[in-house]
């Protein structure tokens, strides 16, 4: 907890956490061009939030993208300064955590994809989180409902397929949520991370899984469905049309 404070200590740290809360997911170039200090000094401040666990990095090809971490301050609030008023997002995403990853804030992704998509920024959004669209572009479900921050996506027979719990978002740049499958053999509760970039006419979308309890095999199980996923979406955005399909040996109730 020292780290935290010390970290938040200086006002260029403050600022560079400021601007990362408008926009998660910038690249160092970015950063450098919003503040009036040399790059080196943008890379030591980073490494320093970076060393308090106040933001995680992800590495695309040559790019190094950064994303604010709320859990670390969330910690500190919950200790000193909101013992009895929780924030559920952050809060929710401390327990799933602790039940799932123990004293370790972030792990490596168990498997992670990316795709360009020729639309706006807003219209990926919307994709990412209106039910009826998520309904019409997923290449086996048919139905998905939204209560309060819980998505429960069915199959077509109307059995339930999965659930997702939003945990945290960061408006039209990141999205957390839990990911429980519902049919047998599904698996245990794990996560999913979801990360937009604006590229010119393009949208970078940058999938995340998190804690599966069982091995990703290229090509098959959830890898297979997070590409088929990926397609609907893709083919929805671009053209209008949704895409259905079944996956060998599909998943049903």
């Amino acid at each position: 907890m020292d780290r935290i404070f010390k970290a938040l200590n200086d006002p260029a740290r403050r600022s560079i956490l400021d601007a990362l809360r408008q926009k998660d997911g910038q690249s160092l170039t970015e950063l450098e061009a919003q503040f009036a200090m040399t790059r080196f000094g943008v890379m030591a401040h980073l490494r320093v939030l970076q060393d308090a666990n106040l933001l995680t990095t992800r590495k695309v090809g040559r790019w190094k993208y950064h994303y604010l971490n709320a859990v670390p301050l969330q910690e500190v609030i919950d200790r000193w300064i909101e013992p009895l008023v929780r924030k559920p997002a952050a809060q929710a995403l401390l327990d799933l955590k602790t039940r799932l990853e123990g004293e370790n804030a972030m792990t490596k992704p168990d498997f992670m994809m990316q795709t360009y998509i020729r639309c706006t920024e807003d219209a990926l959004w919307a994709a990412l989180t209106d039910p009826d669209q998520m309904a019409a572009y997923h290449f086996l479900a048919r139905r998905v409902t939204l209560e309060g921050e819980t998505y429960t996506t069915y199959f077509e027979n109307g059995a339930p397929m999965f659930i997702a719990r939003r945990l945290a978002e960061t408006p039209k740049s990141r999205i957390e949520a839990t990911w429980e499958p519902q049919w047998e053999g599904g698996g245990g509760p794990s996560r999913t991370v979801f990360g937009i970039v604006v590229e010119g006419p393009y949208c970078q979308l940058t999938v995340e899984h998190y804690d599966l309890t069982f091995p990703v095999v290229p090509g098959q199980g959830v890898a297979d469905g997070w590409t088929r996923w990926a397609a609907g979406l893709k083919t929805w955005l671009e053209t209008g049309e949704p895409m259905r399909m079944q996956m060998p040996q599909a998943a049903s109730a």
